[in-house]
């Protein structure tokens, strides 16, 4: 067996950040049996630093220059003999930044143990409010709980070579709702053949059973917006950003220790501020709380209040636009929040001007999610995903003289598939009867 070490770190001069540096290792070995070098552990300190006041007295730091290496060996079988060589470099490989907002960033990294791509999330080096690492381990800790095809998973955790905390999740190649519903609204005809409104409801469908797995596990997301729903090449619907997300029953609230917004450009005027994310005494994004959200009612939050968020998002998605986009100011839109009822033709009318309005009994699905009091909302993500479905089937709640028109005629061809004979034979009558009564009307005006 031959071993050959160089003692410079892996480089890549198209990646400015690798996550961990390590000796370069390789080991062959020709009757297949692979001998792994002993490899010393990785050398972590605990800091104790001076921080804002909060309810943290501390914050941990990692040693910056921890190794994280790839640990399994490439497979060569172009010889003779199967060989197995280790090849140790930096497991994750910086590859392009994917977005980045007030708290963290996130990148695009390949995986080289796996060798799969990756999404890595992890602080900005400017942080080192204890607060923000308990949001960011709060977050780690939630969707490690949630386990289901509607959460981004997250595969690992670690500390960079600067001493940064991060977490691997999921890539997920898609793009996110917020973009989709743009090009939608921009008339995109590529994006309209492939967004019906079927597929928005099967959409809105996706993110209602992660809000469902979610809330059954104690857990609210607290920032439903379509920035943090992706929807990926092959259709799949993924719920991010777990960053705010709070266990219903938790005494604790990292998001309420800090004040600021996340995510909003620097300048940003008034309107555009209710679209970040904000910490504090109102917690979420404005322009997608309910209105215990805006009106830092925090106790008061639980599953009713994501639920609210996504029926924001589902009227945005089959109106394409904001139901407030009539409203000029942060304030004012708090406001309408807290104060304004919905209405049915209050939505109707709020759809894009290049855009039909969504169905009726649609609007009446809007209209009840959108209600200020949450007794008179959806109860459960459960009951808006068995009334959708039950639209689907044609089973409407007459609610108007749209509702009613639908529901007579999905009635009427139930009966012509149940009894086909009787209906062709009622519509002959029908039909005679009535032109019988024509007939006997224009004799009785010639007469």
């Amino acid at each position: 067996m031959n071993t050959v070490r160089t003692g410079s770190a892996l480089t890549d001069t198209n990646a400015p950040t690798l996550l961990g540096s390590v000796d370069r290792q390789v080991v062959r070995s020709t009757d297949a049996t692979l001998v792994d070098p002993s490899r010393r552990p990785a050398d972590f300190a605990i800091a104790a630093t001076a921080c804002a006041p909060s309810d943290a007295s501390m914050i941990l730091t990692a040693a910056p220059g921890a190794s994280r290496g790839t640990v399994l060996p490439r497979v060569d079988d172009s010889g003779p003999a199967l060989r197995l060589v280790l090849d140790t470099k930096v497991r994750y490989e910086h590859v392009k930044p994917l977005g980045a907002g007030g708290m963290g960033e996130v990148i695009l990294v390949r995986d080289h143990d796996i060798a799969r791509p990756v999404a890595v999330k992890r602080l900005l080096p400017e942080l080192t409010d204890p607060a923000v690492l308990a949001r960011f381990v709060d977050e780690i800790r939630t969707v490690g709980r949630l386990e289901h095809p509607n959460i981004v998973p997250i595969h690992d955790v670690g500390v960079d070579e600067n001493g940064r905390y991060f977490f691997v999740m999921k890539y997920v190649d898609g793009e996110t709702l917020e973009s989709i519903i743009e090009k939608l609204a921009a008339g995109d005809p590529a994006y309209h053949r492939m967004y019906t409104v079927d597929q928005r409801i099967e959409i809105f469908i996706g993110l209602l059973h992660a809000l469902e797995y979610a809330h059954v596990n104690g857990i609210v997301h607290r920032d439903v917006k379509p920035a943090n729903v992706m929807v990926g090449r092959y259709g799949e619907v993924v719920l991010m950003d777990w960053g705010i997300a709070k266990p219903m029953n938790a005494t604790r609230d990292p998001a309420t220790l800090a004040s600021g917004e996340m995510g909003a450009a620097p300048g940003s005027n008034d309107r555009s501020r209710a679209f970040a994310t904000r910490l504090g005494s109102i917690v979420g994004t404005p322009a997608y709380m309910s209105p215990e959200q805006a009106s830092g009612q925090v106790d008061r939050i639980d599953a009713r209040s994501d639920l609210y968020s996504a029926v924001v998002v589902l009227n945005e998605l089959l109106n394409l636009r904001h139901h407030l986009d009539d409203k000029p100011t942060l304030d004012s839109m708090l406001d309408a929040i807290k104060n304004e009822q919905f209405g049915f033709f209050k939505v109707l009318g709020a759809h894009h001007p290049s855009h039909s309005a969504p169905p009726g009994e649609l609007v009446h699905f809007i209209v009840k999610g959108l209600r200020t009091d949450p007794t008179a909302r959806f109860q459960s993500a459960g009951e808006m995903i068995g009334q959708l479905h039950s639209m689907r089937e044609g089973k409407l709640k007459v609610q108007c003289h749209i509702t009613m028109t639908k529901r007579t005629f999905r009635e009427m061809g139930r009966f012509v598939d149940s009894h086909p004979h009787l209906a062709f034979v009622t519509l002959v009558a029908l039909v005679s009867a009535l032109v019988f009564a024509v007939v006997v009307f224009v004799s009785m005006l010639a007469g």
